[in-house]
């Protein structure tokens, strides 16, 4: 099917009216979009937090399919080595070459902590993605140490659209909470989340952007 008018381009994410008309619920929000919100997390919001890495779902999904010893074809090149928090956007798609999948969670690495936090707003359903991703990491990322694996409690969806809205939300919310806190293991995510608050607002900040072109 062909693409849609380009409405922004944005450093390495490129969004089509398609992509935006999905914040226009009730859809399910594609790669694309959550890979818009990560990159402008890290280039507007927390641009000056140098600890903090939001990792987008194509790199994720590339790391996924490959082989442990080729992890770090795709993360060195990320700086990871100074980095304290890695946000990844994971959902139950296991196929190579495709984008897609039909549920999204949050899964976070805290350096500091040790730990793995896994936040699901569909509570269990990517307990296995996340725990086969996690494990993946584990040999890269552990250092001959030991990494702990904590499903987080977090809130939930309403219903079968906003997995992707809630993972953009709890990732805004738990960097906000390492940049203060320097961990995030205390940070309470059973706290209201507005599904089409956020949309709206995702929304607003692609015109704004759009319209300084």
């Amino acid at each position: 099917m062909a693409k849609s008018s380009v409405v922004l381009s944005f450093h390495e994410t490129l969004l089509h009216q398609s992509d935006v008309a999905l914040l226009d619920g009730p859809y399910w929000l594609n790669d694309t979009i959550i890979s818009f919100y990560f990159e402008y997390l890290e280039r507007v919001i927390f641009n000056k937090a140098s600890n903090l890495l939001f990792v987008s779902p194509e790199v994720t999904q590339c790391i996924k399919m490959v082989q442990p010893e080729e992890i770090n074809i795709f993360l060195e090149p990320l700086n990871i080595t100074m980095k304290q928090f890695i946000f990844f956007a994971l959902n139950d798609n296991n196929s190579p070459d495709m984008a897609g999948g039909s549920h999204w969670s949050l899964l976070v690495y805290s350096k500091t902590e040790g730990c793995f936090f896994h936040l699901d707003s569909s509570s269990g359903s990517n307990h296995s993605a996340a725990w086969d991703f996690a494990s993946h990491l584990m040999s890269y990322l552990a250092n001959n140490g030991t990494i702990n694996f904590i499903d987080k409690e977090c809130q939930q969806q309403s219903n079968g659209y906003d997995c992707g809205i809630h993972v953009i939300c709890n990732t805004e919310r738990l960097a906000h909470w390492a940049c203060s806190h320097g961990e995030i293991g205390s940070c309470n995510m059973l706290v209201k989340i507005n599904p089409n608050l956020k949309r709206k607002e995702i929304m607003n900040i692609i015109q704004k952007l759009a319209n300084t072109k």
